[in-house]
């Protein structure tokens, strides 16, 4: 890169992001490469900027922290922000923001695509009738599993997981759903129930995950809760691979603990855990669930406004940690 501009964005993002920032600080510096920054790339990078968009595949650790002392704001292209040490941020006086809200829609018709993929075993048909292998109508051909009628559990009741409940209300679903506080919106518009974690495992059919990654829960979803599981469940996760232990997923979904699963985030993206790949029982998205044009473009703009208002001295609404402008000249 030439001259250095004050913005840094680090990897090419669709939308009206860069020709706002571009619009309010002139020339913008975005990744060149088809590929996240390395951190010794990433920590070069940083330093001198006013103003970082940053995706979750990089990680924003007191390291990067450090050598963006210039830097009064990350803006993170995504709903989650477990890639950023948020606390160290806020130490030294930096504001993070995250683009909640506009993703909702989006990931919620991905969770259910992945939903109705698993079950009605969309991918393994497709692949048959594509591999010349298919030689007509069978009546006990990829027999599938019912969804109307059944017992949808969402782990987290935020904006995504009410999304998907009421998504459910065509199919005339149970929800069932866990969530330290009580939605009563949801109870109300979805006939909701909230219950135990140790119950909804227990009773759902399908289990669709929307929870952030805390250490609470990380790996909340290991080999004890699959065996909890109904052999006929369907686990569906749209949030962070790291909330399931995918090497006992695999071990659940090869020796039929549970029936299936359907996944968009991986513990160590873009990698896999060994054998998941050579499971027929799930389908594997590219963690794709805000991939439509308008939630991308929307997301660009929102991580560019958070920088352009905490640049011009203000507190963006969309900032997860507000408080970083009192440690500020400490």
């Amino acid at each position: 890169m030439s001259a250095r501009s004050p913005i840094l964005i680090t990897r090419k993002i669709p939308g009206r992001g860069v020709e706002m920032l571009r619009r309010e600080f002139g020339d913008v510096d975005i990744n060149p490469h088809d590929r996240p920054f390395t951190p010794e790339e990433l920590a070069a990078e940083v330093i001198g900027r006013r103003g970082v968009l940053c995706l979750l595949s990089d990680r924003i650790d007191g390291h990067i922290l450090a050598a963006a002392a210039d830097c009064q704001v990350f803006a993170n292209y995504a709903v989650g922000y477990d890639n950023i040490d948020v606390p160290k941020a806020t130490r030294r006086g930096v504001l993070v923001a995250n683009t909640p809200g506009v993703l909702t829609d989006a990931t919620a018709d991905t969770a259910w695509a992945l939903l109705m993929a698993v079950a009605r075993r969309i991918i393994e048909g497709d692949t048959l009738v594509r591999s010349g292998r298919w030689t007509g109508w069978k009546p006990a051909e990829l027999l599938g599993a019912d969804i109307a009628g059944q017992t949808l559990g969402l782990v987290g009741a935020g904006r995504i997981g009410s999304a998907v409940a009421k998504r459910s209300r065509g199919w005339g679903m149970n929800v069932l759903y866990c969530e330290e506080v009580r939605n009563h919106q949801l109870e109300a518009e979805c006939g909701a129930t909230r219950v135990e974690f140790d119950v909804l495992i227990r009773q759902s059919d399908f289990i669709s995950i929307h929870v952030p990654l805390t250490e609470k829960t990380r790996g909340m979803f290991g080999r004890e809760q699959f065996q909890a599981m109904k052999e006929s469940a369907i686990l569906v996760n749209t949030s962070r691979g790291l909330v399931v232990d995918e090497l006992a997923l695999v071990e659940a979904l090869r020796t039929g603990e549970i029936a299936g699963a359907g996944l968009d985030t991986y513990a160590n993206e873009p990698r896999l855990a060994p054998g998941l790949a050579e499971l027929d029982n799930v389908v594997l998205l590219p963690h794709i669930g805000s991939a439509t044009i308008r939630t991308r473009g929307r997301m660009s703009e929102l991580a560019a406004g958070a920088i352009i208002t905490a640049l011009r001295g203000g507190v963006p609404q969309n900032a997860v940690n507000p408080e970083a402008v009192e440690h500020r000249g400490k």
